[in-house]
């Protein structure tokens, strides 16, 4: 595989991104011929290329969509604060092997405290990431996310009013990653940038070149929704778009 390229993978498709010189990039779909696309260019997100962590019991992938109706009691937490250990909670992700971008909307109707959805990095069960908003009580959620990171999470939140819906945009630069908020789906806020371990170091040579250097290791990554508490809710995910990774380094911002 060229380094630098997304590939996913479905039963009758392959798509891959290939950079070429001068920024732009080389676009191959099975059955299609090859085109060529500019950074930028977007395309959606193939979902039945897609593998579950945890089946949920109720779910349907249609018209570019996915609808999970969440399980009771199931979570992604680990160690930290409360002891216990959580990895039962349904996700359907995506095999990366190079830089990218993804944004997605999310739309939910929460129905009891911690109830959440929103995009996730799912290295194993002591390595991992999710941004979603979580349900508090019936005056206000919490906007966060969560860092794990050998067997302990962090909980980085901000208290917001009760929203039905929201869009998250991640991006990857090789271990390091941007996360991101928007409640229209054009303007979108830091959340934070964040580090996962277990892919390894981010050189100085790294944090200054455009288009980032070729990812190190494979990820997986996509969405996830659950209910901690004895709930159930339905969380409905589309408008998924996928492209080569869009956060530049930070001595050409």
């Amino acid at each position: 595989m060229q380094a630098g390229m997304i590939t996913q993978h479905t039963h009758n498709h392959r798509i891959d991104f290939a950079p070429l010189r001068g920024g732009g990039l080389r676009y191959r779909s099975a059955g299609h011929a090859e085109r060529y696309v500019q950074l930028g260019d977007i395309v959606n997100l193939l979902l039945d290329s897609g593998e579950w962590l945890n089946k949920p019991s109720s779910y349907q992938i249609k018209d570019g969509s996915v609808i999970v109706d969440t399980d009771p009691e199931t979570d992604f937490w680990q160690r930290s604060y409360y002891g216990f250990r959580n990895d039962n909670a349904p996700a359907l992700l995506f095999d990366s092997e190079a830089n990218f971008t993804i944004s997605v909307q999310a739309g939910f109707n929460y129905q009891k405290q911690f109830d959440q959805c929103g995009l996730i990095i799912y290295l194993d069960s002591e390595n991992w990431f999710k941004a979603s908003i979580e349900y508090e009580n019936s005056q206000f959620s919490r906007l966060g996310s969560v860092v794990t990171n050998n067997g302990y999470s962090d909980w980085a939140t901000s208290d917001i009013k009760l929203p039905t819906e929201v869009w998250y945009r991640l991006s990857g630069r090789g271990p390091d990653f941007l996360i991101e908020y928007s409640f229209n789906g054009s303007d979108f806020i830091q959340m934070r940038i964040f580090h996962l371990h277990s892919l390894g170091e981010t050189t100085e040579e790294m944090g200054k070149v455009n288009p980032p250097l070729p990812a190190q290791k494979p990820i997986r990554f996509g969405v996830y929704a659950c209910s901690p508490c004895p709930s159930s809710f339905r969380a409905v995910f589309s408008n998924f778009k996928l492209q080569p990774c869009t956060w530049l380094a930070h001595s050409t911002v």
